[in-house]
């Protein structure tokens, strides 16, 4: 397989390279607790996932 005979420009390669963007994060709301929380997981703030209790939460003590 015959090698390239010329280099490809830096700006070319990072024209290619611009897409490659993080995309953000979707947070939905808890529809128990109405606290964010991400989708297809379960609630850190009430412990329940598609409506039914999954964990058993424990609340921090503040002192």
């Amino acid at each position: 397989m015959p090698n390239p005979t010329s280099r490809h420009t830096k700006s070319r390669r990072d024209k290619r390279r611009a897409n490659w963007k993080l995309s953000t994060v979707s947070n939905g709301l808890c529809p128990e607790c109405q606290e964010p929380k991400l989708p297809h997981r379960v609630c850190r703030h009430c412990g329940t996932y598609n409506g039914k209790k999954i964990l058993e939460v424990i609340e921090k003590e503040t002192v």
